[in-house]
Parts: C-alpha cells; structure tokens; sequence
C-alpha cells in the first residue's frame, strides 16, 4: 500500500529533518521527493494484505500531519489549487483574478480542477499598464511613483479586481519573471502578491532566484498565490 502526501512552504531538507525518524522505519518506509515548489512524502507499507498494509501507514501518517501543520495540504490527487477551490466551495465564496507577469498560469492551475466553475468566476492579464489603470483602475501616480512592480500596485489591482468581478477573494500578482528588466532595487524574480477579502487586503512579496528562468517563476508566483490563500481561508475556518 502506497500514499502520497503533499507539502508547501518548507523545503526538501526541512521537511526531512522533521520527519528524520520516520524516515529511518522499515516498514512503513518514508520517501521524501521535491517537485516545483513542492515537497512531497511517499508512505509505502507491505503486509499480507492491502487492508492490513493500510492500517501499519495510518499512525506514521497521521503523525507525519501532525509535525507538519499548514505545509501539508493534500494527498494523492489533490492540488493547490483543487484544495483551494474545496475551502472555497465550503464557504459558497467566489474567487476572481488580476494577474501580469504571471501570465495566465495562476488561471490555467484554477480551471484545470474540474468544476471550478462554481467559484472561479473570471480574472485578467493586466500586462499593459494602460490595462492596470484604465480597467483596472489603478491610479496613474501610484504606477509613476512606485512602479508596475509593486505592493501599492498589487492591492490596488486585488481591491479592484475583487470589486468589479463582485467576488468574496480576488488575487493579483505583478512582478518580474524576466529574463531582463530588473534592476538592483527590482531584480528579476521579484513578485508581489495581493489577496483581496471580504475584510481586508493581504500581500506578500517574494523573491525567487532568476536563475530558475521565465516559466519557473511565473509558475512559482501562482502556486505562491493559491497557497497564501489557502492558508488565509484555513486560519479564518479555525
């Protein structure tokens, strides 16, 4: 009996020291794995049957959980963003979506999850900022003061976005996926991240190392947004 579960916001090594005596059983075995902006933990038990197999996996699984806390956020099949649209589900919430260097891609994981539908509403690539001010209405002397790339840009795309879809959550992300138009102060790889709410706008900056390349960080700016919102809906559902 094999089962995989699936952690974000910790690295390989982290993880595996937190679970180091885990990983040293026999019977079941522990086999850490890193994937894009993922960890991932193989359990596999053998006994003389499947339900027998299953039930030697249950403690350490549960105890792997246990260590792990919000960095664990499915199994198997699941995904960030199938996660995310579940919690969003339960809550009969809506999401919509404003991104730039992204691309898409934060819109691409959300409606690959069948039947997204019912919380996903829409969302734009405001790339141009023609797009960010006129549509989106982000005001010109914000863009002229602080840039495309931004904190005060992100919110104000994510406050927008939220208020012009009429949904529950909007997420915006701008930032740099480059390979060039970085600068000492906005290196490529620098992304801000905005989450509008119900009650207020979260955000969050991150700075992914350049040398991963385009698609990587426009891939690891999205899952980054799905998971900020993840956690924003599991500690509001605590």
């Amino acid at each position: 009996y094999s089962k995989l579960l699936k952690f974000y916001g910790i690295s390989e090594s982290a993880l595996a020291e937190k679970m180091k005596d885990l990983i040293e059983s026999k019977n079941p075995t522990v086999a850490p794995y890193a994937n894009l902006g993922e960890v991932r933990l193989r359990i596999t038990s053998r006994s003389e049957t499947i339900e027998k197999a299953k039930e030697l996996s249950i403690p350490i699984e549960n105890e792997i959980i246990n260590r792990s806390g919000v960095k664990y956020y499915g199994s198997g099949k699941d995904s960030l963003a199938s996660v995310v649209i579940c919690l969003l589900r339960k809550g009969q919430e809506t999401l919509s979506l404003a991104e730039s260097c992204s691309g898409g891609n934060l819109g691409g994981l959300i409606t690959s999850v069948p039947g997204s539908s019912d919380v996903f509403i829409g969302g734009i690539i405001a790339y141009n900022n023609s797009i960010k001010e006129n549509f989106l209405g982000v005001p010109s002397e914000i863009l002229k003061r602080n840039g495309a790339v931004s904190d005060e840009v992100a919110r104000s795309m994510a406050k927008e976005t939220r208020r012009r879809f009429q949904t529950n959550w909007a997420i915006a992300i701008s930032g740099l996926a480059g390979p060039g138009g970085g600068t000492l102060l906005k290196p490529v790889g620098l992304v801000h991240i905005a989450i509008a709410g119900p009650k207020d706008c979260f955000s969050k900056v991150q700075n992914f190392n350049p040398k991963q390349g385009r698609e990587v960080i426009q891939k690891l700016s999205a899952l980054n947004a799905l998971d900020a919102l993840r956690l924003i809906l599991l500690r509001r559902s605590q």
